[in-house]
């Protein structure tokens, strides 16, 4: 996807924050695994471990709503925000500027949900790559790319599906709210998660 829009400075894609909170020791111990084991070659260790190493909530029927990067770490799960989160986390954990990306996706009973993505910043080519950490299964897959996207889906602008070009220096309002307030990641997916920014 072109035309990425910062949200903020790039400065402000290194920060820490309630969601985004890459300075608890649960997260800097990932970060110092993956730094230690895998060199200049961390981002994308961090991308992999984030996709594989951590389930997709839904993938696997676990019903634990996450939200913060370190309880995403912790507990091993999360829906796509919350990998997103983690992903972010230890990225900027590793002094590379990431931050949040949507895609408002049809959800096949006539109406849209979100999707998270991170954006990662291009120092050498000053611009921002979108890389999406869901998880792989039959039909989805991502890898890590920093020139053609391989995400899990492609939107159908047609559909009315949309690629919002922002890239957020934290979790969006709507998603985290929708996230903190549910107990039952199953029950927060059936009666519909976030369907536009």
């Amino acid at each position: 996807m072109a035309g990425f829009v910062a949200e903020a400075g790039l400065a402000a894609y290194l920060g820490d924050d309630e969601v985004i909170d890459f300075r608890s020791p649960v997260v800097g111990s990932v970060v110092e695994r993956l730094r230690a084991s895998h060199g200049d070659g961390y981002a994308r260790a961090a991308f992999e471990w984030v996709r594989d190493a951590v389930t997709h909530s839904m993938d696997v029927g676990d019903r634990r709503v996450t939200w913060r990067a370190s309880d995403v770490a912790a507990v091993g799960t999360g829906l796509c925000y919350a990998k997103s989160h983690l992903l972010v986390a230890l990225l900027r954990g590793n002094g590379i500027p990431a931050g949040l990306c949507y895609q408002r996706l049809a959800d096949g009973a006539g109406g849209f949900v979100l999707h998270g993505l991170v954006g990662v910043w291009v120092a050498g080519e000053g611009r921002w790559a979108r890389v999406d950490p869901r998880g792989n299964k039959p039909g989805v897959w991502t890898e890590y790319s920093l020139g053609e996207e391989r995400v899990a889906y492609v939107v159908d602008e047609a559909a009315g599906e949309v690629d919002y070009p922002t890239v957020y220096v934290s979790g969006h309002p709507v998603v985290v709210e929708a996230l903190k307030s549910s107990s039952d990641c199953v029950e927060l997916c059936a009666r519909g998660l976030p369907g536009e920014l």
